[in-house]
């Protein structure tokens, strides 16, 4: 995806919507301007859309319900925050969303979550079959059990982690300017909004300013710093202010609004640039001609029927190599199963992995969006 006219096919976005946009500057919930993004992401899943929805807003909710006027220091007085946000916000959600007859799921994520290789899967695995079932996954920082300060940095960080995580097409983050500008234009109204830049142009980190509202911890530089990072798996990501008009529905019908920032790569380079690259390998298995042919020709995910031998040590989630049986690499991916699993499993269809294991996880061995063939 590397212009707007592709976002009409986007086919998994991603939203994150900032404090100062969801509590109308720090005044508790802004229910009207939150049941417009709710609608607008309704229409989005109506058009056979995936949408996950990244908020913030549980700490300034909070505040808002607590009386308090100013962001506490403590990380206690800010957990505490977080826990009383967070159920006027999930409430909130829950009852716009259902108007439109749409489930929706609370997910609260840690750094751990998302950087911890069995901690990803579960809660990869966990997202994608939320979207299988048509439901909105509502995904906010886990503020209550926090310990590095509250913080992954920034729920715009996280919007770009899950946005790696689930391979998204788009990520669009709301906010409350109107985009990326040359220069702030708080300070310099004569300041151009930047409609379209690559994300590796080193300007765009001259541009970027500190957050003023008081209320987000986010910025334009931690905008920048999450589309560097949404980038790295293929996904575009676009600045846009919050309060435009239809603001998701336009921006996905392509409409130049807001900042687009290009990725570098496309999402199926930039997924075997990781798993070929950035991983240590921990172990190897080797398949049988026909799961060789399936994974070649098919594309298909590996199951364990198609496994005949298994070596060296690992975890779920860990990196293995898949062999041909002449010892050559054919592919590598991240296992479903640990090595001692695996060996109990292999051979066998997956119907009979939790008769084996007492449990089953996933029944495949690799899935294919776990899975990169090796040239």
């Amino acid at each position: 995806m590397q212009c707007r006219n592709d976002f009409p096919r986007a086919r998994r976005i991603i939203v994150k919507i900032g404090s100062a946009l969801l509590t109308g500057g720090g005044r508790g919930l802004d229910e009207s301007a939150i049941a417009g993004w709710v609608a607008q992401i309704a229409e989005l899943r109506r058009q056979g859309r995936e949408v996950v929805l990244v908020s913030s807003g549980s700490v300034a909710e909070g505040m808002a319900r607590l009386g308090w006027k100013a962001r506490p220091q403590s990380l206690h007085q800010l957990q505490a925050a977080a826990s009383v946000g967070q159920m006027g916000l999930v409430q909130t959600y829950e009852s716009l969303f259902w108007a439109h007859q749409l489930h929706t799921a609370q997910i609260l994520l840690t750094h751990e979550d998302l950087s911890e290789r069995q901690r990803y899967l579960n809660s990869r695995s966990t997202l994608i079959t939320l979207l299988q079932l048509g439901v909105v996954p509502v995904i906010n920082e886990n503020d209550t059990v926090a310990t590095e300060e509250i913080r992954f940095g920034d729920n715009d960080t996280l919007g770009a982690l899950v946005a790696n995580s689930l391979e998204a097409d788009l990520l669009i983050i709301l906010t409350d300017q109107a985009g990326l500008y040359e220069r702030d234009p708080r300070i310099d109204p004569s300041a151009k909004l930047v409609h379209q830049a690559s994300i590796n142009d080193p300007a765009l980190g001259e541009m970027v300013g500190e957050s003023r509202s008081g209320l987000g911890r986010g910025g334009m530089i931690t905008k920048l710093r999450a589309g560097r990072l949404a980038a790295r798996s293929g996904t575009a990501t676009v600045i846009v202010g919050g309060r435009e008009d239809n603001v998701l529905t336009r921006v996905v019908n392509g409409e130049v609004i807001g900042t687009f920032l290009i990725p570098d790569t496309d999402p199926l380079i930039a997924r075997k640039r990781w798993l070929a690259g950035q991983l240590k390998l921990k172990g190897a298995l080797v398949l049988d001609d026909g799961a060789k042919r399936v994974l070649r020709e098919s594309g298909k995910s590996l199951l364990p029927i198609g496994v005949t031998a298994v070596s060296g040590e690992f975890r779920r989630g860990d990196l293995v190599a898949c062999l041909d049986e002449e010892g050559k690499e054919i592919a590598r991916g991240l296992a479903n199963y640990s090595h001692g699993e695996t060996r109990l499993i292999m051979r066998q269809p997956s119907s009979r992995i939790e008769e084996l294991l007492g449990y089953v996880d996933e029944p495949e061995l690799i899935h294919r969006d776990n899975l990169v063939l090796v040239d």
